[in-house]
């Protein structure tokens, strides 16, 4: 069903997303409850499952996003994104609770170093959304934010090794932040003579599109590193018009979009979703770069879809899109020097 089609049925049931001041407004104000968000959505209350994962990992989706699934419908695919269910608590034992060994490649609290020339910092245990399929969804709640002190440290680590030519910033989400914290991390980035790139993963622009401020795009695309956003994104229907307005600040400001995509069961493993979804990120200049085969993270065995299956989803794109528009499909494997590319 298209945007326009899940808007009209929206407007049927009332508009449930209040103004807001800002973008922090926002997040404070997110669903919580799944009885909550079945009422809002018009779903049975048999939906509002509370499987025993949702204890450390609660349903947490912005008002923002609601206006976007398609209400009455408990299959809806980005309904079934956020929505706990009793599947979670059922997962084949190779499912682990850090499926790409975290753990293992820390240097430091906040400081993941796993692939050459690159240091990722977790800058926040914090998400403007809880994905059921996340594969830190175990982890978060042990994510320190790195604030004043912490920073200092991993700053300084990142400063002693020469062969570090790029930073990602990772969380949790690294926009949950407020614009100065961030902005004060990027700056001191930018001191470090051997750090040429920063590569910033959210999710938070799709979930609430109010968070590209301003301040953010000048100050990421104002220091002497190149800049790279890779935005998260599983469905064309996340991609509102508010949302497009919101990523197209970023290109506007001379920042390069990257798309990375999940491959999950009933919610995109159909070619024509992929194909609708690919086209719209080209369209707003953003490139699709990684389809992911899911980590396997106890609580997501559901979401898995066979790689056979990936595998074809990805020969079909090529024959229908240029190849621009076709991103990567690959696997993380634990403690691996690179993504491994499936297809």
């Amino acid at each position: 069903m298209t945007t326009v089609a899940r808007t009209a049925d929206l407007t049927a049931l009332g508009d449930f997303t209040p103004p807001y001041a800002d973008w922090r407004a926002a997040m404070a104000d997110a669903v919580t409850d799944a009885a909550e968000l079945c009422r809002l959505l018009n779903l049975p209350p048999s939906v509002a499952q509370i499987p025993r994962a949702a204890g450390s990992f609660p349903l947490l989706v912005p008002r923002t996003f609601l206006g976007r699934i398609r209400p009455g419908d408990p299959v809806d695919p980005l309904l079934l994104q956020v929505l706990p269910r009793m599947l979670e608590d059922s997962s084949p034992p190779h499912f682990t609770t850090d499926p790409v060994c975290d753990a293992e490649a820390t240097c430091l609290p906040g400081l993941l170093g796993k692939y050459r020339g690159r240091l990722l910092m977790l800058t926040t245990g914090a998400c403007g959304v809880h994905c059921r399929f996340c594969f830190r969804r175990h982890l978060l709640h042990r994510v320190v934010p790195l604030t004043t002190e912490p920073c200092k440290e991993v700053l300084a680590r990142i400063a002693r090794d020469a062969m570090i030519r790029e930073v990602i910033l990772s969380g949790g989400d690294p926009l949950t932040l407020g614009d100065a914290s961030l902005l004060r991390i990027v700056n001191q980035l930018a001191k470090i003579p051997h750090i040429n790139r920063l590569r910033l993963h959210t999710r938070l622009p799709i979930m609430i599109p109010s968070r590209v401020t301003d301040l953010l795009v000048t100050g990421l695309g104002g220091t002497r590193l190149t800049a790279f956003v890779v935005i998260h994104t599983n469905h064309p229907a996340e991609i509102d018009e508010s949302v497009a307005r919101a990523l197209s600040r970023f290109t506007s400001g001379g920042i390069t979009l990257l798309s990375q995509t999940v491959l999950l069961k009933d919610i995109n493993d159909r070619v024509e979703t992929l194909v609708e979804l690919f086209e719209r990120l080209v369209q707003l200049r953003i490139v699709p770069y990684y389809l992911h085969q899911l980590d396997r993270v106890t609580g997501a065995a559901h979401f898995e879809v066979p790689e056979q299956i990936g595998i074809r989803l990805i020969e079909e794109l090529r024959a229908r899109l240029p190849g621009y528009a076709v991103p990567r499909y690959v696997r993380e494997t634990p403690l691996g020097a690179y993504k491994e590319v499936i297809a």
